[in-house]
């Protein structure tokens, strides 16, 4: 999709259509407004006709205005003026681009920037129209010999004031770093684990860094990580004819001496389980089990495209977890890099097990604040089901920031509380913590087994299981989440 900011007056743009929003009480958007002005009414008479309401993501095509240089108009339906929110904004976007791709349309202008928000700027409002639409028409294709009907939407030109148009142009770079960023992290998980192994993960982590001059990439062997001490990481991967990978993208996009964010994702390129196999209903879904460690690539990539002048770190720990005679049993004992032993209760709970080995390897970077994301616990959609990540930590204020960031990428977050008690659950009778404790707040206890190797610097968990992919159904695949998230993080740290 080719995005760009045009200044332009209306009847004057070259497109296939023109979107436009209008309020519950039939009041008109500015641009909406300006268009009716110039088409005798043409809008006006179909509100007082009510073929259109304005409710949230209403929508009316009026595809024909004689004697206009306008070919078509989108009225989008906004709801109440006084209480549109930034999520409902967004879903008013959302039917604007799910009612374009139904129609052979090529190209439209959005002026939806023109729309108020409280605490919205136009940096906002234009990133999110990129957002939203990208995510839209994202289709996965890779593993098809019959493809999918291509959808004929390429050009989305936002219309802007010229005194806007800084700003705009801000959202626009942001926006359109952002939308690759979860392009590509759709695309990580989507593919199936027989394509989309340790091996090729760490080829395109490979890829992602020569294509930045601020980026390095490191990849550590499974020889190196027994050299490290990571019997931890490396029992998971005993079980795997797949070679076991630890990815190290090193940004420096800030002075070389600043601390960096140290951003560890989960990178199970499939997990069957191991001994304690899954049942089988459902079970491909678990090549999505890598959703973290995808989102950590394409955070990368998106920081290095906005250049953000800041240094981030992006550690991502890739194995698959398969039954073998090699593999882990319920019962045996393991020892991490930092010295810990680990009683393995039950071998399905193994992305704590690569994590915490991940999260030790992390302190050599003498990081400012490390965030580890992983679709970790079942417990955590049970929990809060696929509108929020569940967000744990040990550090008041790196959560809080995460918070407001969720709040500004309108990708959700609801913290849980990691007190002491729940730590009791972990204890082992033959090492020094357990890598289960239980039925009871799976979603707190991974927490606090992985605080456990957190303790040295400031530190938060994000549990992606129930937010990183949709299950089942026609819109079954990645969401790409928490990509704005996190990439809005980053950005409100180098504006800080």
């Amino acid at each position: 999709m080719d995005y760009s900011i045009e200044t332009s007056a209306l009847d004057k743009q070259q497109t296939d259509c023109i979107i436009v929003g209008i309020y519950e009480n039939q009041q008109l958007s500015p641009s909406a407004d300006s268009i009716d002005k110039l088409n005798q009414g043409v809008i006006s008479q179909l509100i007082e006709r009510g073929d259109i309401k304005g409710k949230n993501s209403e929508t009316l095509l009026i595809n024909h205005l004689p004697n206009s240089s306008i070919e078509r108009i989108l009225l989008i339906g906004l709801g109440e003026k006084e209480k549109l929110t930034a999520k409902l904004y967004r879903k008013a976007l959302s039917s604007a681009v799910t009612a374009l791709k139904s129609l052979k349309i090529k190209s439209a202008c959005c002026t939806l920037v023109d729309i108020e928000i409280k605490d919205k700027n136009a940096t906002w409002k234009t990133r999110q129209i990129i957002e939203v639409f990208n995510d839209a028409i994202y289709l996965f294709q890779n593993t098809k010999s019959i493809k999918d009907p291509a959808i004929d939407l390429a050009k989305i030109s936002i219309s802007i004031s010229d005194e806007l148009a800084p700003e705009a142009e801000t959202g626009l770079s942001q926006g359109i770093a952002i939308a690759k960023g979860m392009d590509l992290t759709k695309l990580l998980a989507d593919l199936p684990g027989n394509y989309c192994t340790p091996t090729y993960l760490a080829e395109q982590a490979t890829v992602i860094a020569s294509n930045s001059n601020n980026m390095s990439v490191e990849i550590l062997e499974e020889s190196d990580m027994e050299a490290l001490g990571m019997g931890s990481f490396l029992s998971v991967s005993r079980g795997s004819r797949q070679p076991a990978k630890l990815i190290v993208l090193n940004y420096q996009g800030g002075a070389k001496d600043s601390k960096p964010v140290v951003l560890v994702g989960k990178g199970l390129t499939f997990d069957a389980g191991g001994i304690s196999l899954k049942p089988g209903a459902g079970m491909d879904e678990m090549k999505y089990d890598m959703c973290g460690g995808a989102s950590v690539l394409g955070t990368l990539q998106a920081a290095a495209d906005m250049n953000l002048p800041i240094n981030i770190v992006g550690i991502v720990p890739s194995s698959e977890n398969m039954p073998d005679g090699d593999a882990n049993k319920p019962g045996d004992v393991v020892t991490s890099m930092a010295g810990l032993t680990i009683e393995i209760l039950n071998t399905d709970a193994e992305g704590r097990l690569i994590l915490c080995d991940a999260l030790t390897y992390a302190k050599k970077f003498n990081p400012e604040v490390v965030i580890d994301l992983a679709t970790l616990t079942g417990a955590c959609l049970v929990a809060l089901g696929r509108v929020p990540s569940g967000l744990l930590g040990n550090d008041d204020d790196l959560c809080n920031d995460l918070i407001d960031a969720s709040e500004t990428a309108c990708d959700s977050l609801w913290r849980l509380p990691l007190w002491e008690e729940y730590h009791e659950q972990l204890k082992s009778n033959f090492a020094d913590l357990a890598n289960i404790g239980g039925r009871d707040a799976g979603t707190i206890t991974a927490a606090c087994f992985l605080s456990r190797f957190t303790e040295d610097y400031r530190w938060a968990h994000l549990d992606i299981a129930g937010t990183a992919w949709r299950s089942g159904g026609a819109n079954k695949g990645a969401t790409g989440r928490p990509v704005p998230l996190l990439s809005q993080y980053l950005i409100d740290r180098a504006n800080a």
